[in-house]
């Protein structure tokens, strides 16, 4: 490994070390925040620009180093912000962050494991290439695939940074909204199709209640997108099977 690529290294790896070494993720928590809720919508009332440019930082930094909390972050945006500028924060943070992650693993590891591994990736290459923004939207939609896998794993594709930045934007925007609506709103959730979810008193609830509604969003369009890629592979060997 180069000088360069050691040092970005150690850059990303000492905060990271940090977060757990000093249990910073104690203030990942909805207890935490609640206790502290009060000063911080002081805070916010007060100065509203520093207090956006702030969480919007700390969303930046905690979606880049893969640090867990994002989750909880996207809720509490909502319950601070409200759900127009909740979702415009955490939809620009979480993909700016991803695609610094992305960044990250492409300058530190694509060169080596496609020397190594070249051969064998060619085929993926190929198929990322052609359609690399479908692949990663249906990655950022399927629960087997955590946010910062993606991040990592596709740094060491082809696929090219603008594509990755908008279309990990457009992917997790439904995602975002329904996590930055359970903050705003915090008792009860309004169920996509129809019906009402009861969530109790408190931002923990509502969370959960969340995930729930965006499993319904992501089991249609997964659904949707395996039938597309049947079809797709009908047809394909319907033409070659033609005379």
């Amino acid at each position: 490994m180069s000088k360069v690529r050691l040092l970005v290294a150690l850059i990303i790896l000492a905060p990271i070390a940090a977060f757990f070494l000093f249990d910073l993720g104690q203030y990942a928590d909805f207890d935490y925040f609640q206790a502290k809720r009060a000063a911080i919508e002081a805070y916010r009332v007060g100065h509203p620009v520093a207090a956006a440019v702030a969480y919007f930082a700390l969303y930046v930094a905690v979606t880049s180093l893969s640090l867990p909390g994002a989750a909880l972050l996207t809720v509490i945006a909502g319950a601070i912000f409200g759900l127009f500028w909740g979702t415009v924060i955490v939809s620009f943070a979480s993909s700016i962050g991803a695609t610094v992650a992305f960044l990250a693993s492409r300058f530190l590891f694509r060169d080596a494991i496609q020397r190594r591994f070249g051969d064998k990736l060619r085929t993926v290459n190929a198929g990322v290439e052609k359609e690399g923004a479908f692949y990663l939207f249906a990655l950022r939609l399927v629960p087997a695939f955590p946010y910062f896998v993606v991040n990592l794993v596709m740094g060491l594709t082809p696929i090219r940074v603008w594509t990755y930045y908008w279309v990990s934007q457009l992917a997790m925007l439904v995602a975002t909204v329904v996590y930055v609506n359970a903050g705003t709103i915090g008792a009860e959730i309004q169920l996509p199709f129809g019906g009402m979810k009861a969530t109790g008193n408190g931002h923990r609830e509502a969370g959960r209640a969340a995930l729930d509604v965006y499993s319904e969003w992501k089991s249609i369009y997964v659904d949707y997108s395996g039938k597309l890629q049947r079809a797709q592979m009908d047809t394909s060997e319907g033409t070659k099977t033609a005379p």
